[in-house]
């Protein structure tokens, strides 16, 4: 069984190269190769937008009496995906680039633009040094002069960077705190300020004059607050309590029960001793009440005298 992919092939022992007709080629011979844009373009026929990195099925030629420093410069072949038409374009070894030539133009690119126009300006340079010496002159001196300052530019970078290693990452850090901790305090007296002006613009009275507000630390007593008319009224004394009267109730009355007043002709004198002789209940006369002036009468209820006659027993 033979091998899938065949890697080697016979020769037989009588095989010679050398016989083998060599096919002969136009030198303005085409071949197909698959290739992507080298840049951004747009078709000139149609205006369609071809990006870079597109790719073509496109045919390669040598550009025939084009070299550069034995270099040879190809062209390339690819129709626009849109209309068809053919565009070119070939290599150009001096600035490793490629260059449009037929079918669409390239889109603008400014870093391109910028190397063209360093290159056409270094041109001129060299062709006003060939013609005029001095002008030679002075452009070295000005080079010897930018050079110089690139130098010196150069040591102090150096300098700092020499500086900066021996800085102590600690103090450095330090540092950087105390300077954001002033810059916090600046900020917050800015604010204050800010604050005074707004304060200064509200408390002012119609005239313009600013009013002041006393700022007291203790607050200021009642008597201070009050004028001298409210300081010459009495005012009540609400430190001592106040008693309420206890209401005595009469079950009597509250019955309707009406009872007659009596009057004492001779009321005994209570004595400071203990008993009181029995006899001193009968000596008692309820009389009723009347109307005397020579004596002062004082009435006598019932239950007072059964009060005033179980004072006098001898069950005490």
């Amino acid at each position: 069984m033979s091998e899938r992919k065949v890697l080697n092939k016979y020769f037989p022992p009588d095989f010679d190269p050398a016989a083998i007709p060599r096919r002969k080629q136009a030198k303005d011979a085409q071949h197909k190769v698959r290739l992507m844009t080298p840049y951004a373009m747009r078709c000139e026929t149609c205006g369609e937008y071809i990006y870079k990195g597109k790719k073509f099925n496109a045919r390669k030629e040598t550009v025939e009496g084009e070299t550069y420093y034995s270099i040879k410069i190809f062209r390339f072949y690819i129709k626009c995906p849109r209309c068809s038409a053919e565009i070119t374009f070939k290599t150009d070894p001096k600035n490793t680039d490629y260059i449009a030539e037929h079918g669409a133009s390239r889109n603008f690119e400014p870093w391109r633009e910028e190397r063209i126009a360093g290159e056409e300006k270094q041109l001129k340079k060299e062709l006003e040094e060939e013609n005029n010496p001095m002008k030679a002159l002075e452009n070295r001196t000005l080079d010897s002069k930018r050079e110089m300052d690139i130098l010196d530019a150069l040591d102090e970078i150096r300098t700092r960077n020499a500086r900066n290693e021996r800085v102590d990452a600690g103090a450095l850090l330090d540092k950087l705190v105390e300077e954001d901790e002033l810059q916090e305090k600046t900020e917050e007296e800015l604010v204050e300020e800010e604050d005074t002006k707004v304060a200064k613009a509200i408390f002012r009275d119609s005239v313009g004059i600013s009013v002041r507000r006393a700022i007291q630390e203790q607050e200021p007593e009642l008597d201070q607050l009050l004028s001298e008319e409210a300081r010459s009224l009495s005012l009540p004394d609400f430190s001592t309590p106040i008693v309420k009267k206890r209401k005595i109730l009469d079950f009597d009355t509250n019955l309707g029960i009406k009872k007659k007043s009596y009057v004492l002709e001779n009321p005994p004198e209570i004595s400071k001793t203990k008993t009181a002789p029995k006899s001193s209940t009968n000596s008692l006369v309820a009389k009723p009440l009347t109307n005397t002036t020579d004596s002062k009468s004082i009435p006598i209820t019932s239950s007072l005298i059964s009060l005033l006659g179980n004072y006098g027993s001898d069950s005490e």
